[in-house]
């Protein structure tokens, strides 16, 4: 039976979001949060695989109660534990301080075999936290997977389509294996009304920095970070562009030519 963890995150909507203009911080009063779009795709292919091979999912997420939403998400479509990782003192925690903070309150209900999450969130967009998770958790590693072909926990591996820039490619891992996962064949699904029953009142495990076996105070939030973000702002807005079209290239080149020695460019 496959033990499977799947890490999940909320983040604020943020076609919604809007920022400071003195502060520079990101305004979150009154903005829906949300499961990051593309860890829902990793959940749906933890799902899958569950479906297919039997098996137990575990979801985790780190932040405020109010992620509790995500995790009720998880459990709706069938996951089977669900652990929230909160704490004031993982406030300011970049990628690095995440990942240790995650593998430490995930560690806690045993090994697994495989675990999932999605490439990138939202919010921050990094694309770091699967190759620090794998890091972390000791296992092999499938960035960009687009289809888990089979897994074999006989053979101890896992067959993976991975989308890249030139091309699909399949790959074997060793299991246990850490994957982020693609959108190509996982498209969310709706939870049922079973599903939703459970889940409203479904016990979540709270892990606090004083309840995470064998947590480093100094490597967790700000303290444990390596980067700080000190401002996040818009980009200035600038003078409309011109668009060039003469009827060949010749004349195009003319035209921008003269362009630019109007302007002094030249």
């Amino acid at each position: 039976m496959l033990k499977i963890l799947v890490c999940v995150k909320q983040v604020p909507d943020v076609n919604l979001v809007k920022i400071d203009p003195v502060t520079g911080s990101l305004i979150r009063d009154g903005v829906p949060a949300i499961m990051n779009p593309l860890d829902g795709h990793a959940l749906e292919a933890a799902v899958q695989l569950k479906e297919t091979y039997g098996g137990e999912i575990t979801a985790v997420t780190m932040g405020p109660d109010a992620a509790m939403s995500v995790l009720r998400e998880c459990v709706s479509v069938g996951a089977s534990k669900a652990i929230l990782l909160s704490d004031y003192a993982f406030k300011d925690a970049d990628t690095l301080s995440t990942s240790y903070t995650i593998e430490k309150g995930a560690s806690m209900f045993g090994k697994y075999d495989v675990i999932l999450c999605g490439k990138e969130t939202l919010d921050g967009a990094t694309g770091q936290m699967g190759s620090q998770l794998a890091e972390r958790f000791g296992t092999s590693f499938v960035s960009s997977a687009a289809l888990i072909e089979s897994v074999d926990e006989k053979a101890g591996v896992a067959i993976v389509e991975r989308e890249t820039e030139y091309g699909v490619e399949t790959v074997e891992a060793k299991l246990p294996v850490l994957m982020t996962i693609e959108k190509t064949n996982y498209q969310p699904r709706i939870p049922n009304f079973k599903g939703k029953k459970l889940a409203r009142t479904f016990e979540i495990t709270k892990l606090t920095s004083e309840t995470i076996e064998g947590l480093e105070k100094d490597k967790i939030g700000a303290p444990g970070s390596g980067t700080i973000v000190p401002r996040t702002y818009p980009p200035e807005k600038t003078a409309s562009g011109v668009m060039i079209d003469e009827g060949d290239s010749k004349k195009n080149v003319a035209k921008a030519m003269a362009i630019m020695a109007e302007k002094g460019l030249v």
